[in-house]
């Protein structure tokens, strides 16, 4: 683990793309047999809906539509007999105050309540600086939003790299722990678990994971989601 995190820490302190990646934007144009069909034929509400809601992690970013994480979740559940639509919520460059600010947008933009949010953010608060006690603050207040709502939520966790000091480290990486046991949600520890420190899963970037190293996140992160389900 040490290891892992001395790489992750070195990483991050050379690299600061998680700040300038802007809001993914990316446009598909169906063909018109398909817009014919859509309209004829209305997809089929799926049994259940999960909010994935984060950032660039979320997003896909440099990944192209149909491998980054919220598609691959939904295929990896689906596959396991889940009838699930995961909604991607997850803007690049997002902090969590900027989460905090567009979620009940978010919400109120759905179709119906969610079933589950998997709340993933942290990572550019990392990248920024910001205090620690910023980032629970915001992470409180969101977490509290979704419960208010009654909706389940299984947090994605982050960890303080080593170049930022342990007592940074120390009142950052209890933040999600912490919330998962005062509001009663699911954790799952490092979003970037077996991915962190190896090249060949990461994009030329050096920070964000490439299809093979999502498909690695998936495998370990939708276990904890169909048992946050069940909950």
């Amino acid at each position: 683990m040490l290891k892992t995190l001395s790489a992750y820490g070195f990483c991050i302190a050379i690299l600061q793309l998680l700040i300038a990646c802007g809001p993914a934007t990316e446009t598909q144009t169906a063909p018109k047999q398909s817009e014919q069909t859509a309209k004829s034929e209305p997809a089929k509400e799926a049994k259940t809906l999960i909010l994935a809601f984060g950032d660039s992690l979320y997003a896909g970013y440099g990944l192209a539509p149909d491998e980054g994480f919220v598609p691959d979740l939904q295929k990896a559940l689906n596959d396991a007999g889940q009838d699930v639509k995961v909604h991607n919520a997850g803007v690049s460059g997002d902090t969590t105050a900027a989460g905090l600010r567009r979620m009940d947008f978010v919400l109120d933009s759905l179709p119906r309540k969610p079933d589950l949010a998997i709340l993933g953010l942290g990572g550019n608060d990392l990248l920024r600086g910001l205090k620690p006690e910023e980032t629970r603050a915001n992470m409180d207040a969101m977490v509290k939003k979704l419960k208010d709502r009654d909706i389940p939520v299984l947090l994605t966790g982050m960890l303080a790299p080593p170049n930022l000091g342990k007592d940074f480290s120390d009142k950052f990486n209890v933040i999600y722990p912490a919330l998962a046991k005062k509001y009663g949600a699911d954790l799952y520890p490092f979003f970037m678990d077996g991915v962190v420190a190896r090249p060949d899963l990461i994009l030329p970037d050096g920070i964000h994971p490439n299809a093979a190293g999502i498909d690695v996140i998936v495998a370990k992160v939708a276990p904890s989601v169909a048992l946050a389900l069940k909950d």
